[in-house]
């Protein structure tokens, strides 16, 4: 278990307003709209989740990056843990084009928005119960997905993301390191359920048995 950054360059490159984000709008009315995960999350009002979330591109490099560092091969099974609109998964079919995807997300919205290219390979389901075989997969990722669930989900969530994957294994998720940061993250979020210091979040996955890669993205 190791801590790998693959994609704080891309959270950093997005300017944020912390204050204005609370102040501006119902921040507890936000959260009900984002929570729904529908087109108001992915593409309403930024200050109901990402304002417009189309490609660009930005995910080949991470794509990239992530196939290099696990050695996948070129046929290699992948399955991404909250796909969303699953451009990381069509840049893994763009870097392996033999490789087989598979993505899962919780948003009929996303799903049905995603990529074309990589639309069939996805399915609407749950992180804590995922639908597939025990060692199905060589490389299983999770981006910005499991801070969102309660405690009890996310449990079943790390469990679940153990027993699929075969081969490496690697996760991001919010985290702070000081009140500062605790702040940012509060005021910034919409779906979190789950706010914890790194440290905490490496007790977590010792608990559950969670040996995969993981990184933090912190909001400073």
């Amino acid at each position: 278990m190791t801590e790998v950054d693959f994609i704080t360059q891309v959270h950093q490159s997005t300017k944020r307003d912390y204050v204005k984000r609370v102040v501006e709008h119902d921040k507890a009315a936000c959260a009900e709209a984002a929570l729904t995960w529908s087109e108001a999350y992915w593409d309403g009002d930024r200050s109901t989740g990402y304002g417009g979330y189309r490609y660009d591109g930005r995910w080949r490099p991470i794509a990239e990056k992530i196939v290099a560092h696990y050695g996948l091969a070129p046929d290699a099974k992948i399955l991404d843990i909250g796909c969303g609109k699953a451009f990381l998964l069509y840049e893994f079919t763009q870097v392996l084009p033999n490789a087989t995807v598979r993505g899962i997300d919780i948003s009929t919205y996303g799903i049905q928005h995603a990529k074309e290219e990589v639309r069939p390979f996805l399915q609407e389901g749950r992180a804590e119960d995922l639908p597939f075989e025990d060692d199905e997969f060589d490389l299983v990722i999770s981006i910005n997905t499991l801070h969102n669930l309660c405690i009890q989900d996310l449990w079943s969530a790390l469990g679940h993301m153990q027993r699929v994957g075969r081969g490496a294994k690697w996760l991001n998720v919010e985290a702070y390191r000081n009140e500062r940061e605790k702040a940012n993250l509060l005021y910034w979020q919409l779906t979190c359920r789950a706010f914890h210091t790194p440290a905490e979040w490496q007790w977590i996955f010792e608990q559950t048995g969670y040996t995969g890669d993981y990184s933090f993205i912190y909001f400073e």
